[in-house]
């Protein structure tokens, strides 16, 4: 596996660096059936993103530290901004 951050997996996490997405709508937006575009799958192979249960009912994403620290090392401007949003 390759654990650099490709351009997309840095989209997916300052897209999820505001706050926890619903599990429905992270599948939604970034899943795909393309083998040569594993965003979800990469990022959470590398401990970039965490599945939580809310409510008991929905589960939701979100960024794990590690996930949060290499955006903030790829994009700090974007992580700072979407953190104060």
């Amino acid at each position: 596996m390759d654990s650099s951050l490709t351009p997309l997996i840095l989209d997916f996490l300052e897209w999820l660096a505001p706050a926890p997405r619903p599990y429905s709508e992270v599948m939604e937006a970034w899943r795909t059936s393309c083998p040569r575009l594993t965003v979800w799958e990469d990022a959470t192979e590398q401990g970039l993103v965490a599945r939580n249960p809310t409510d008991g009912r929905e589960l939701f994403v979100e960024l794990t530290p590690r996930g949060r620290q290499k955006l903030l090392e790829s994009k700090p401007q974007q992580i700072n901004r979407a953190t104060k949003e």
